[in-house]
């Protein structure tokens, strides 16, 4: 197992079915304020933190044990339930907090007599999502 995301997503090249990422990207930003002054520079103030993103790309294929549009239909349940999840890859929690599906974008490369999807794959970017702040 590569990792998990929520009970439900597992991240796996396996015998029977290769189910993994690529493209993995994190960004973390910051938080500022403008402040505007007659007659001069603006002044920057630093408020704090700004919430993290990650993004990857999943490749779905019949051939390699995985159904890509059930798969598919798991993520935009995810993305629809607004439910935060823990992201976990090589044993290790990514961030501190949960994460949310923020957007889930499908591509059908391949569809075969009765559309059935057997080539495809999705864009997925998650959001930090932070409970309460201490």
């Amino acid at each position: 197992m590569i990792g998990y995301f929520g009970d439900d997503i597992i991240f796996e090249i396996s015998d029977s079915q290769v189910y993994n990422f690529t493209g993995f990207k994190r960004e973390t930003a910051s938080r500022y304020a403008t402040h505007e002054i007659i007659g001069e520079k603006p002044v920057t103030e630093y408020i704090g933190p700004g919430l993290s993103t990650i993004s990857f790309t999943i490749s779905l294929n019949a051939f390699l044990g995985v159904k890509p549009r059930e798969e598919m239909e798991v993520w935009q349940d995810k993305a629809e339930s607004g439910e935060a999840e823990y992201l976990v890859i090589g044993g290790t929690l990514v961030g501190l907090n949960k994460w949310v599906v923020k957007s889930v974008s499908e591509t059908w490369d391949t569809i075969l007599n009765g559309g059935e999807v057997y080539k495809g794959k999705v864009d997925i970017t998650l959001e930090e999502y932070v409970e309460e702040t201490s």
